[in-house]
């Protein structure tokens, strides 16, 4: 996988201890690297972190990518042969009600890494993860690619695309220096559902919590659209593209979209309605009620080219939709109802991830 570059390196993840960052630090366990991880808190109670037992599997940093003499000083020391940067406030409904916080987390922390990175300059390279929430939403029918404009409506959208613009003015001024032993380049993505993520204000969490304690899950959007894809599937972007830009200098401070085909677009309600099929209802009216209450500003349709990645990378996503509602209901079913081993499941669903890939032939499967 991945032509082996991770095996055997040493591979720094900043938000490790968060949904996305779990299955990433998961992923390189079992692709043989030694992986560090930066986080300030557990972000969630339960935490995919601490019930895959990943504190004891690493080197674990407990600091804020806010503290940029402390991010120096982990990077002097550890000298990481490739960093991806997950760290961030990744709640709309908490950039509302902290937009200090959000703002200083996604703009000054990534300003940090990015500045650490050009103090120390390791031979490392950066894969530095924002969101699709950086572009300037028009709710445009077709979608958005990597060079269209930067922007938000809401404090979460304005910090991702800012921090997209620290990234670009960071890049210019000091990575493309010739002396610069930094290669550095950007992953998109947006929307991922699978086992593991607790984090507030989100549907599929919302369900989860609800169903397993045979309750009713109330939603305000059923008819709000998401191109839904499961977590592995922009991390193989990730990961995919950390190994082109290990290899080729040609990617350096390019940026990539990773999202689903547009098969995956459905709505809220048909979301809910296939995941409680793995939970035994006897018709939806058990599993959701329609509230209409919606407190904040919330984008109608937001969805990705990803051409970009297909043409450069040989990506595309890997599951059906079909495969992405069970990978996910699974994954929680078995955390709920069967106490199993989840470090074990998580391996598992990673390992049939995989084999998904090879059957379509993809270039990282390699």
């Amino acid at each position: 996988m991945f032509d082996n570059v991770y095996k055997d390196k040493k591979v720094l993840v900043t938000g490790h201890t968060g949904f996305k960052g779990s299955w990433l630090v998961s992923w390189l366990l079992k692709l043989g690297s030694e992986v560090v991880g930066i986080s300030k808190d557990i972000p969630t109670e339960p935490s995919m972190f601490e019930e895959l037992g990943l504190e004891k599997k690493i080197k674990h940093y407990m600091e804020d990518i806010r503290d940029l003499e402390m991010m120096k000083k982990i990077i002097e020391e550890e000298k990481p042969d490739f960093l991806f940067h997950l760290a961030a406030q990744p709640i709309v409904s908490t950039s509302y009600s902290d937009p200090i916080e959000t703002i200083s987390s996604n703009v000054m922390g990534t300003a940090n890494i990015l500045e650490a990175l050009k103090e120390i300059n390791p031979v490392c390279t950066a894969i530095i993860i924002t969101s699709d929430k950086c572009y300037d939403n028009v709710e445009q029918i077709w979608g958005y690619k990597e060079d269209d404009q930067m922007g938000g409506k809401d404090i979460y959208s304005g910090s991702k695309g800012a921090a997209e613009l620290i990234i670009k003015s960071y890049f210019h001024s000091f990575f493309k220096d010739e002396k610069c032993k930094v290669k550095l380049a950007i992953g998109r993505a947006g929307n991922v559902i699978g086992g593991g993520d607790w984090a507030k204000d989100r549907i599929v969490v919302d369900c989860m919590k609800a169903w397993s304690e045979g309750k009713t899950v109330e939603i305000r959007s059923p008819k709000a659209t998401r191109p839904w894809q499961h977590v592995l599937e922009p991390l193989s972007g990730y990961l995919n593209l950390g190994e082109v830009l290990y290899k080729d200098d040609s990617f350096h401070g390019e940026s990539y979209n990773f999202g689903p085909r547009a098969e995956q677009n459905r709505t809220v309600e048909d979301l809910l309605i296939d995941l409680s099929k793995y939970w035994h209802f006897d018709s939806p009216s058990q599993a959701y009620e329609v509230t209409g209450n919606i407190p904040f500003h919330e984008a109608g349709l937001l969805k990705l080219s990803c051409d970009k990645a297909l043409g450069y990378l040989r990506w595309q996503s890997s599951l059906e939709y079909a495969q992405t509602i069970r990978f996910t209901s699974e994954w929680y079913y078995d955390f709920y109802k069967n106490s199993a081993d989840m470090y074990a499941k998580t391996m598992e669903q990673i390992t049939e991830y995989e084999e998904v890939a090879k059957e379509r032939d993809l270039s990282w499967t390699k």
